[in-house]
């Protein structure tokens, strides 16, 4: 069992480097007890609580040789790319125990023609789509009809990773020809990321998240989740990777949750069973709530960022037990218990971020936070010559509460925000207070 099994397990490896994963570290310290963390590569904010160590998460040689001289117990792994890019297949060749998906179950994630032809085949509801396999074809799928008048909005997406830069919700055709010339012409996204492009109708009405925990049989829902995504108040201006989150029973009743269950989580999991590639892992939901009922976005095949921030800091249950139970397949076993209430998570960036951004500023006022009402999350940090925290990242860092109600969470989020600062530091201040809706 789980619990016999973290007698032993005294160490573990998180890879990855941002905000999601020093939310891992904190949870699984603040859980679990007697565990030496590493971290690979880590951040200068995880490094005050877990041990560095100097290999990229993509050097998927020198992590297993890692794992193999420091006899590292269970690895954990944050980032998509590495999962899209077989690690966990390639730790569990050599017998070392690690969370994640597999590369066949990351396609989910990999590739959006993959996901929604995945979603066609077991019935699960999204939005109607076409396949363009070049510009010419995308263009031509665009005037076909199937997306409507020349007015109308449609969304565009890459069809491989393409680190939160490749979908576009386009407010009428003109806007849509534009992102597929900078996607497929201009690569803007990367150059191998949209060989393909995925055309979808645009839904509308409120964005949510749900994740879970699953072990290729059982899963463990987390809280739902709302992410902002734009840059600006009231969801003005580009996208970014997330701008805050909010956790709280109003993002998704549990008549909704129910359905989503119902309609989505189990024809999911079923599928990649009966597919070949039972899921084990975290698996994300992205959902717009419309008025015929929730419908799927997209899949994540790992933890959200923010979202994992404002989800973890309401875990009660032992984060490594947790993990432990994934990889043994023994989830069906463990209550997974949460705090009642709400949580939040503001993000503070470097000023131009989403574009091309200023960095290396001194990061004043940290010491001042109150570390027992609120978490500070590193996601972009160094340390210079002097030991001080610089701001290196587009998004900086992760203030996140939780409390009995999402106003308390966000004041407290906010009161601290107001003793931290530094040169060009931006924030919206109006995270779980506005809705993120679909156009």
């Amino acid at each position: 069992m789980a619990a016999s099994a973290l007698k032993i397990m005294s160490k573990v490896l998180i890879v990855g480097s941002g905000g999601r994963e020093h939310a891992i570290v904190w949870a699984i310290q603040n859980t679990a007890v007697g565990v030496e963390i590493f971290c690979a590569p880590g951040n200068a904010g995880m490094g005050q609580i877990a041990q560095l160590v100097d290999v990229s998460a993509d050097d998927h040689a020198n992590l297993v040789t890692f794992a193999e001289s420091d006899k590292i117990d269970l690895t954990f792994v944050g980032p998509e790319v590495p999962l899209a890019a077989g690690i966990v297949d390639l730790f569990t060749e050599r017998g070392l125990p690690i969370v994640g998906p597999t590369a066949a179950a990351a396609r989910l994630e990999g590739s959006k023609i993959f996901a929604k032809d995945f979603m066609a085949r077991h019935g699960i509801p999204t939005a109607a789509y076409r396949v363009a396999e070049s510009p010419e074809d995308a263009i031509k799928c665009l005037g076909s009809g199937e997306f409507g008048s020349a007015h109308s909005p449609v969304v565009i997406k890459a069809d491989g990773l393409a680190a939160g830069k490749g979908v576009v919700v386009a407010g009428n055709h003109a806007a849509a020809e534009k992102a597929i010339q900078d996607l497929m012409v201009d690569h803007v996204a990367g150059r191998d990321a949209a060989q393909r492009v995925v055309l979808e109708e645009a839904l509308i009405g409120t964005e949510a998240s749900l994740l879970l925990f699953a072990d290729g049989r059982d899963y463990a829902l987390m809280p739902a989740a709302r992410d902002h995504k734009r840059i600006g108040e009231n969801d003005t201006g580009p996208n970014t990777g997330g701008m805050g989150t909010i956790t709280d029973v109003s993002v998704l009743m549990n008549s909704v949750e129910e359905r989503v269950v119902r309609e989505i989580v189990e024809p999911t999991l079923a599928g990649a069973r009966d597919e070949g590639f039972p899921f084990k892992g975290v698996l994300f939901l992205g959902l717009m709530l419309t008025k015929d009922g929730p419908k799927l976005l997209e899949y994540n095949v790992r933890f959200g960022d923010p979202e994992t921030q404002a989800i973890l800091v309401r875990l009660k249950t032992n984060l490594l037990a947790v993990f432990d139970s994934i990889q043994r397949q023994t989830l069906g076993n463990l209550k997974v218990e949460w705090t009642e209430g709400a949580s939040a998570c503001v993000v503070a960036a470097n000023k131009g971020y989403p574009g091309k951004y200023e960095k290396g500023a001194i990061i004043e006022g940290l010491d001042t936070v109150e570390q027992d009402s609120v978490q500070v999350f590193h996601a972009g940090t160094s340390l210079d010559a002097n030991g001080r925290f610089i701001a290196t990242g587009g998004r900086v860092l992760g203030v996140t509460a939780a409390a009995e109600s999402l106003p308390t969470a966000l004041d407290r989020c906010y009161e601290s925000l107001k003793k931290i600062n530094w040169p060009g530091m931006q924030f919206r201040r109006d995270i779980g207070r506005s809705g993120s809706t679909g156009v």
